[in-house]
């Protein structure tokens, strides 16, 4: 027998534990859960999520997933919110406490100022006519199971059902709220969701750093904006602003005889591969890997196809896309 199976075993015991519990968290869920949705969009304030220990741990993280799906929050400590941070809460907010045993001290004070207040208080705990619960406007209650531990003191199955019912109410929010990938992308411009969630627009080149010459360009003077723009191409557009073709290094040694004496109508590829500039910059590393390509580019998604920028594999790149 290995000697790391007892561990394993223990592993899987409290991972089974936690997954059975969220089961019946799920199950248990009933009319508060609608009455705690209907609360915090009601709030027109913030919603300050506070408790103590390892629910605390539980409460910041609860705060950060309401404020980056749009329902603006922040975390309270509750100690701290006894010498001065109570003047952070507002009677235009909502007090979500978190409290397993619904009898921490230290958040005493902070429920008498939402009663004072008249400040709407949602609580999350397995007690509901404990001293957090029996205050509450709406108690979202926990099922009382134990902990993984065994000994029922570490704080294991209780943190996880309470993480999961901050995350069931984050997600809630956010579909009532329409809350799109866009406005996503708004509150995480960095890292790599950031970058995953970056439009062909952040990312092109534009304007004057656009590769682009007409038909009837020399084709000397179009590997002159070649060589000047970097990208390894040049757009050859229409009299009407429109993209004809476009000119590749495939497309420079398919004439490489007589080159020099032709134009760039005469060389350029037609109907060349586009993207709208309001896609997934994902997208377009997907469309450049597809057709074997290292540019593409941006057109508008509506109207004629007038380039507005190109975009090119590196830029991808650079940002952890590709």
């Amino acid at each position: 027998m290995s000697s790391d199976t007892p561990f394993i075993d223990t592993a899987r015991d409290v991972i089974r534990a936690e997954a059975d519990a969220l089961g019946t968290l799920a199950d248990s869920l009933d009319s508060s859960f609608r009455e705690a949705v209907d609360l915090l969009l009601n709030a027109h304030g913030r919603v300050i999520v506070t408790g103590i220990g390892k629910s605390g741990h539980i409460a910041r993280k609860v705060a950060a997933t309401l404020a980056s799906t749009g329902t603006p929050a922040q975390f309270v400590h509750p100690a701290e919110a006894s010498h001065g941070d109570l003047g952070m809460v507002t009677r235009n907010d909502v007090v979500l406490a978190i409290s397993n045993g619904g009898e921490a001290p230290e958040l005493a004070n902070m429920i008498a100022f939402s009663r004072r207040f008249d400040i709407p208080l949602l609580g999350i705990t397995k007690a509901p006519n404990s001293s957090l619960g029996s205050q509450c406007d709406v108690v979202l209650q926990l099922p009382d199971l134990g902990e993984a531990c065994g000994t029922g003191v570490v704080p294991t199955i209780s943190t996880t059902m309470t993480l999961a019912l901050g995350d069931a109410l984050a997600v809630a929010l956010m579909k009532h709220r329409a809350f799109t990938a866009e406005h996503f992308r708004e509150f995480h411009p960095g890292g790599k969701l950031g970058a995953q969630l970056s439009r062909v627009s952040d990312l092109m080149h534009a304007g004057d750093a656009m590769p682009l010459v007409t038909r009837d360009t020399a084709m000397s003077d179009a590997l002159i904006e070649i060589s000047q723009k970097s990208l390894g191409v040049v757009g050859v557009t229409d009299t009407d602003g429109t993209l004809a073709g476009i000119i590749t290094d495939g497309d420079l040694r398919r004439h490489m005889d007589g080159l020099l004496g032709l134009t760039a109508a005469d060389v350029m590829t037609t109907s060349p591969t586009t993207i709208h500039t309001g896609a997934l910059a994902v997208e377009a590393v997907a469309l450049m890997n597809q057709r074997k390509i290292t540019c593409v580019f941006a057109v508008a998604p509506d109207g004629p196809a007038i380039p507005r920028g190109i975009l090119h594999i590196h830029d991808c790149l650079r940002v952890g896309l590709g």
